[in-house]
């Protein structure tokens, strides 16, 4: 007859001991933090708290007394500051021509970026690295310079344009008023199709080369797999380079202003809503002008998110 023997105890679990666990966390919070305190002060002072004095000075209005403006008197105005800028025919039209050059430009510029990662990216590419670094040159060049040097290309009488277009019978100023949003978009499409471009290019260097491989066993090569398969794998690249293209245009503002200097004819002072802005608060009317950049920032986070939510949408009916 057999007996059961009984199982040993199991063993008592460890004890954890809560102590220094608890100042191991605590130590790692405090080396987070003090990596972080830096960014944040800095963030705090030269971002946050300037949008936060530009949103309380927006909602103030002055007014001065006297023939010379010897007494002056703030009080809170409200939204009259708002009514203001936008009853303002230049803002507003600055915001239309921004929109309008914004509309236009980027798709050529974003189309031009993604046709060069793709080029750069393709099989038969050679000499990528060299290529790379020429279509990054022209973002490397600072904007005021890039500017001064195309406004002395499209000056009629000195363009190396000139005479080719004038030997098929087409005379064009580009410097003319007509012509100045087109100069200005040529300018920045030249600035920034290589900044573009690098980062289409590092998403395309990063797709799953079992991917590409599958997809070129079931012979679809070339333009077939840049389109089926490159481009929609590239998606979240391209809409980022979008929303930086939109905030871009949105502060327009170098190309403009070394133009509008420079005393070209077809060049306003007043061509973007931050040159109108910078206008205005030069005339010492500051609550105006914070008022007016509030709204370009609400247009543009608008806009911004607008994309995003659109796109993700999109992304998830498919």
């Amino acid at each position: 007859m057999s007996t059961l023997t009984p199982s040993p105890p199991a063993p008592a679990p460890a004890r954890v001991e809560a102590g220094p666990i608890r100042r191991h966390r605590r130590r790692t919070a405090l080396n987070a933090a003090g990596f972080l305190l830096p960014f944040g002060v800095l963030f705090t002072a030269m971002m946050l708290a300037p949008i936060g004095y530009a949103i309380y000075q927006s909602f103030f209005r002055v007014e001065r007394q006297g023939l010379f403006g010897g007494g002056q008197t703030t009080r809170f105005a409200g939204l009259a500051n708002f009514a203001d800028a936008l009853h303002d025919s230049d803002f507003t039209a600055s915001l239309g021509r921004v929109a309008l050059l914004g509309l236009v430009q980027v798709p050529v510029m974003l189309g031009l970026a993604l046709l060069l990662a793709l080029l750069l990216d393709s099989r038969s590419a050679r000499l990528k690295k060299t290529f790379r670094l020429i279509y990054f040159l022209p973002y490397a060049l600072p904007g005021a310079i890039a500017a001064v040097m195309w406004s002395f290309l499209l000056v009629k009488d000195l363009s190396p344009f000139t005479e080719p277009l004038s030997a098929i019978g087409v005379g064009v100023d580009f410097l003319s008023a007509g012509w100045i949003p087109v100069s200005i978009g040529n300018m920045i499409t030249w600035g920034w199709t290589g900044y573009n471009m690098l980062i289409i290019y590092s998403a395309l260097q990063a797709l799953p080369g079992e991917v590409v491989e599958a997809a070129t066993l079931d012979n679809c090569t070339g333009w077939r797999l840049a389109w089926y398969v490159k481009i929609p794998m590239i998606r979240p690249a391209l809409i980022l380079t979008t929303v930086f293209s939109i905030i871009g245009t949105a502060q327009l503002y170098t190309e403009p202003a070394v133009l509008a200097a420079a005393r070209i004819p077809g060049a306003s002072n007043k061509f973007s809503p931050i040159m109108n802005t910078t206008l205005t608060a030069s005339q010492a009317d500051m609550n105006l002008a914070a008022a007016e950049s509030v709204l370009l920032a609400l247009v543009t986070l608008v806009l911004s998110f607008g994309l995003l939510k659109f796109t993700q949408r999109r992304t998830t009916d498919a």
